[in-house]
């Protein structure tokens, strides 16, 4: 039990000005793991001053101290490790090995990368009679999201420290705990007063507190399209800078010459990721129409190897959804599915040997439309769509055929050809042949899956500002 009755701002644990509190369910249990406050926008404006003042000197401050300044933060989290995973697991439903390796490992590795492409960055350069100079944008609001909740963090705080930003940071109201955690780790390291806050509470408080004050310059939001459009809507009409990581309706392709069980098996993994909690997730699975029947055995096969079940348990590769509103949805999605005429082959309902906690089965359908609900809306659960296709042409069709574009997946036989569908696919990233994960390449969307970039040595851009001095 994790309990927290301060948020922290200006150096310091300050009682906050509102008598609410929030409680942390686990998703495993559904027993009470944490408490944190519930802010109020008097806290948020008190925040954001301390991020102001300390704006001036931590903007100022050379880069090589700055880099430093995130190494000391990354060496206090290190040994922080396992109690940072014991509680996202808690909170999220995530295996305890995926936590520790994801949710907790990369943030850390995230601050060290940042140091790293900070002191390589180019902060200024001549270009004809003019020197053009990147400077900090300035006060940066972070509203993260419960998925991936130090992660999602780590993947704004650690360029916009880089950068020189002061930050108000709002965690996700079901998964908090690994923010205040991270506050203690900065407070232990002697971070500058008012460089890093935080500030908990609801979206519809704390959060349009946090994107309406006058004193913000930047809000770097990740979270579902709904929200997006809001948190868009308050920033433009105060002229704010946003960067936006909003949803995904990942598609696989399969291309008929590709190497199908290797081809299946890593599309299931990526739509199962995180229990299909995951905004990258290949949760659209394109396959030839005259194989469909042999990709739903490999499908199956694959679903068998990873176990569903306590999280915490050795061998589970599967936990349970973040929270209850979270599988009622999933659980609406796929009755959804059912009634548009989908062939549910898989799953569907809740698993009974797990009666406590917030599970969903793995859940395949097959047939599905394009025009089909299930096809279209991100559900953020363990639920594939296999749809067939009858020509490359229509593959590539049905793979744009989203309003969102932030990921993708294609096989084919030879890599010449999935570069070559890969290329037509109007997505932020597309992954061809397996190929895997780099933290250094910029992540976000097309379309309505965002604005601007995460991750690597192009983060840093997004906290900057560019100024011409002629000379």
């Amino acid at each position: 039990m994790l309990t927290y009755d301060r948020v922290y701002y200006d150096g310091h644990w300050q009682a906050p000005l509102g008598a609410g509190a929030m409680t942390v369910v686990s998703s495993a249990t559904e027993a009470v793991v944490g408490r944190v406050p519930e802010g109020t926008p008097a806290d948020v404006q008190r925040a954001v001053q301390a991020a102001r003042c300390a704006f001036l000197s931590w903007s100022q401050t050379p880069r090589e101290e700055r880099a430093q300044w995130l190494e000391r933060l990354a060496d206090a989290l290190a040994p922080r490790v396992e109690a940072l995973a014991t509680v996202m697991t808690h909170e999220v439903g995530c295996s305890l090995r995926f936590s520790t390796k994801v949710q907790a490992e990369f943030p850390i590795s995230m601050l060290r990368m940042s140091a790293t492409w900070l002191r390589e960055a180019t902060f200024e350069y001549p270009l004809g009679s003019s020197l053009i100079v990147r400077e900090p944008a300035g006060v940066v609001a972070c509203i993260t999201p419960w998925n991936y909740p130090l992660h999602q963090v780590m993947c704004k705080v650690a360029p916009a420290l880089a950068a020189g930003c002061t930050i108000v940071l709002k965690p996700p109201e079901i998964a908090p705990l690994s923010a205040f955690m991270l506050a203690e780790a900065v407070h232990a390291i002697g971070l500058p007063a008012g460089v890093f806050n935080v500030v908990s509470g609801t979206g519809p408080v704390v959060g349009e507190a946090l994107v309406t004050d006058e004193h913000v310059d930047m809000v770097s939001f990740t979270g579902s399209l709904r929200a997006g459009r809001r948190v868009a809507a308050l920033a433009g009409d105060g002229i704010r800078k946003v960067c936006l990581e909003l949803g995904g309706k990942s598609p696989c392709v399969v291309l008929e010459d590709a190497p199908f069980d290797r081809a299946i098996a890593a599309g299931v993994n990526s739509a199962m990721q995180n229990s299909g909690q995951t905004c990258s997730a290949f949760t659209r699975l394109l396959v030839p129409r005259a194989r469909q029947d042999e990709a739903l055995a490999l499908v199956s096969a694959q679903l068998d190897r990873l176990p569903m079940g306590d999280p915490f348990a050795e061998g589970t590769r599967l936990g349970p959804l973040a929270s209850a509103a979270q599988r009622d949805r999933v659980l609406g999605f796929i009755a959804q599915g059912q009634s548009e005429g989908a062939r549910l082959v898989r799953g569907g309902g809740r698993p009974a040997h797990l009666p406590v906690g917030f599970y969903v089965e793995p859940t395949v359908f097959a047939d599905v439309r394009s025009d089909m609900v299930i096809a279209q809306e991100e559900i953020f659960g363990p639920v594939l769509a296999v749809m067939p296709y009858d020509t490359e042409a229509e593959a590539v069709r049905l793979a744009n055929d989203s309003i969102y574009g932030l990921a993708a997946g294609v096989w084919a036989g030879t890599p010449e050809r999935a570069l070559q569908v890969a290329r037509q696919i109007r997505a932020g990233q597309v992954d061809i042949n397996g190929g895997r994960f780099n933290p250094m390449a910029p992540f976000g969307g097309y379309k309505k899956s965002g604005l601007g970039r995460e991750n690597g040595p192009l983060a840093l851009e997004e906290y900057l500002q560019t100024k011409a001095i002629q000379q």
